[in-house]
């Protein structure tokens, strides 16, 4: 049985636990084995269950070759308390497996994980002002009302689709935008763009949309420092300064020298255990248990590089300020830690980014329900994070000029033509409605070819300019619109009706003419002699 790539969406965590359950009952071998002179057929050993699962997550794209031994036995243990395996005894439900000599063997069945009901959040529709309602005490009866008309001469010099007879406009004074309507602009816009990213119908199953805080957003993009870090307004929330000291002196190591106490063998690897311990104290990981779902999707994008590290762009300004300025100190620390070749090892067994990986996932991401794949999932991400870090953690400039686009928009003064219920320029962000196709050909067509025909009409009735030029002209509207040309002219004689042929004038009869042509001399008898 081949692995596959799990990608994003609801409940991925748990169709991964599937996979992995199906690929690991399908690769282990199983044989006869002996315990304490009795045999026992179809089992294994604890390290080659290890040996086996190791080297299967290591291998699927989903998990990657960072996954440790320590890692697999720590699932393995999750496997025998959810009754993936037992004791050859049949005992299971503790997590006692260690990576020894012991004796497992699968049930007859695996019970796979059945995918949890959540109540639907539904789509939260964002309220604009209502652009249309006049200020209060702003009349607009001053405001002249004037047809405009492009004929056809115009349109043939500009060479561009016209619409002819213009309606009549009025100009529309937008109200001003408040900070509260800037800011739920702001939230439509990046929930519909990380949607977008995602490949997700919707955001329902991963995001309750309702949890999202819009002042975050805005925040986190406007109040950063030169180095793109977040400055938050409540500096009750700022991180200590012991332990800023400490993230400072490892990041920075040997050249920082903020520490007035003088360092000792180890002293190191104490500064570093400050850190762990304070980050493993919090009560919830720096990815908050909200958006738990949504990062887990973005893991099903990591083989598509640009799209991982724009999801990731998106889903890391919902968080809250000091959430993220937290993670942006603590990621960058790891990096650096992770690079700093003059720093001493930091354990004498695991690597120093492994060490990384594995002191701090769990602070930055996890489930608040106990959920089997967490550490792996977490830690794939992480490793993902430190090797991306900066663009990561950085405000996605695309989706900022987009929407400052947009505001400035609603925020000028408008045309509106009458029977026109909202501006056509440029569409308020929204959750879209998918169309037919039917539905799209019907309005693309009765959109565009009323104007269109009024167009024609108009360059077929124009007597200003020449019969050249206004066949040159319909000639080349045929060749543009032919469905809307053969609506007015149908056949060839009803295009003729327009170019009647003048009577064709004789050319003035010579005087001579009428006389009879000259005869030649004839002799007749009488002049005979």
């Amino acid at each position: 049985m081949e692995s596959r790539l799990v990608g994003p969406g609801p409940y991925r965590a748990t169709r991964l636990w599937n996979e992995i359950i199906e690929l690991f009952r399908a690769g282990m071998p199983l044989r006869k084995h002996r315990c304490r002179f009795k045999s026992y057929e179809r089992c294994f050993k604890a390290s080659e269950a290890v040996d086996c699962l190791h080297e299967l997550l290591a291998s699927n794209q989903n998990f990657g070759p960072e996954v440790t031994r320590n890692q697999t036995v720590k699932l393995l243990k999750k496997f025998l308390k959810n009754h993936v395996i037992e004791d050859i005894k049949g005992r299971w439900g503790k997590e006692d497996f260690q990576d020894d000599g012991h004796l497992y063997r699968f049930p007859p069945s695996s019970p796979l994980k059945p995918y949890p009901k959540k109540p639907s959040y539904g789509k939260e529709v964002i309220k604009f002002p209502d652009w249309n309602e006049p200020k209060a005490g702003a009349s607009q009866e001053h405001i002249p009302v004037k047809s405009v008309t492009m004929n056809s001469e115009m349109w043939y010099k500009r060479h561009s689709i016209a619409i002819g007879e213009v309606q009549a406009c009025k100009v529309v004074l937008r109200r001003e935008l408040t900070q509260t309507n800037i800011e739920e602009i702001w939230k439509s816009m990046t929930l519909s763009r990380l949607q977008k990213v995602l490949g997700l119908d919707s955001l329902d199953e991963v995001l309750d949309i309702k949890l999202v805080n819009s002042k975050h957003i805005v925040q986190n993009v406007y109040n950063v420092n030169k180095q793109g870090i977040v400055t938050l307004e409540d500096k009750s929330k700022e991180l200590p300064h012991w332990i800023l000291s400490a993230m400072k002196c490892l990041a920075n190591w040997p050249s920082y020298s903020d520490l007035k106490q003088p360092t000792y063998s180890g002293f190191e690897r104490d500064v570093f255990k400050t850190i762990v311990d304070y980050f493993g104290q919090m009560k919830e990981p720096l990815l908050t248990f909200h958006f738990f779902d949504v990062f887990v999707s973005v893991l099903g994008l990591l083989q598509k590089h640009s799209k991982a590290v724009e999801a990731l762009q998106i889903s890391c300004l919902l968080l809250p300020p000091e959430n993220r300025k937290r993670l942006q100190l603590l990621v960058r620390m790891m990096a650096r830690i992770s690079l700093n070749k003059d720093l001493p090892p930091l354990s004498e067994s695991v690597r120093t980014r492994t060490l990384m990986v594995q002191a701090f996932s769990r602070c930055i991401l996890c489930s608040k329900d106990e959920v089997d794949l967490d550490e792996l999932l977490a830690a794939k991400l992480v490793s993902f994070l430190m090797d991306n870090y900066q663009e990561i953690l950085s405000v996605p400039s695309a989706l900022k000029s987009s929407i400052e686009e947009q505001v400035v928009h609603l925020q000028r003064v408008q045309v509106k033509y009458a029977g026109a219920d909202t501006d056509g320029t440029f569409p308020q962000p929204s959750f879209c409605h998918q169309l037919s196709t039917d539905e799209f050909e019907y309005q693309m067509a009765t959109g565009s070819q009323e104007p269109l025909a009024a167009l024609l009409e108009e360059i077929a009735m124009n007597k200003e300019i020449s019969v050249k030029d206004k066949k040159k002209q319909l000639k080349q509207f045929q060749k543009s619109y032919p469905e809307v040309y053969r609506v007015r002219f149908p056949t060839p004689e009803t295009e003729a009706v327009l170019f009647p042929e003048k009577a064709k004038q004789k050319p003035p009869i010579l005087l001579w003419a009428l006389k009879k042509p000259f005869q030649p001399f004839h002799r007749t008898r009488s002049f005979r002699m």
